[in-house]
């Protein structure tokens, strides 16, 4: 499904890294890489200089970050829950996706991201609102969610943190027919949604910046 994700929501993921001109050399955090596909990403764009900590709290997925990112030795995989985020130096970037709606407590989580980078570093989060999404007409559901809309409260989040929200923005991947949009949704769902239109939740992203 995290193959299906980057086809899906490639663009916002590009958009927010381009605005912040990620480069060679940056030290960052993938908070819950799942698959290691945003950590691969980020260590191309950073370079055998900089520095990409893959955390996720199951360790067959630090295992599959590991194997993803075999040839970039500036990957380091580590298991620890998002809630108990350490790192052994500060970064300029943390960066999640998708993990908010899924942990206990998401302003604890945005608090342990916002304390590991350094001054003036960065906070990137990317989250849906779950309700917004439309399979012919129809509210999309994600029952086993703990939080489906927490994209809707990501500004606050960061504010709460006690970083400047910086910028903030939505974008709804659509389609109808066969296609990346109907394999992800039938991936989330088990269910093919066939020849209906499709907009997928929209994907709320937040860009906020550690003062100094």
């Amino acid at each position: 499904m995290d193959t299906l994700r980057d086809d899906v929501y490639r663009r916002p993921l590009a958009t927010a890294l381009d605005r912040l001109g990620v480069a060679q050399g940056w030290r960052v955090v993938d908070v819950g890489a799942g698959q290691g596909d945003v950590s691969v990403a980020l260590a191309e764009i950073v370079g055998h200089d900089g520095r990409v900590y893959a955390v996720d709290s199951d360790p067959l997925a630090r295992d599959e970050t590991a194997a993803a990112a075999a040839a970039y030795s500036q990957v380091v995989a580590l298991t620890q829950a998002a809630e108990d985020l350490v790192l052994p130096e500060q970064v300029d970037l943390a960066f999640c996706r998708f993990l908010l709606l899924h942990v206990v407590d998401p302003p604890t989580v945005m608090g342990r991201m916002a304390s590991v980078v350094r001054p003036g570093g960065w906070v990137v989060a990317q989250e849906p609102v779950t309700s917004a999404g439309r399979v012919g007409g129809a509210a999309l559901s994600m029952p086993d969610a703990r939080h489906p809309d927490v994209g809707a409260e990501l500004p606050a989040l960061v504010r709460a943190s006690g970083l400047e929200l910086v910028d903030a923005w939505a974008e709804a991947p659509a389609g109808a027919g066969p296609g990346p949009v109907a394999e992800y949704l039938a991936s989330l769902t088990g269910v093919e949604p066939g020849d209906d239109p499709i907009v997928l939740p929209p994907l709320v992203t937040v860009l906020g910046r550690r003062a100094g």
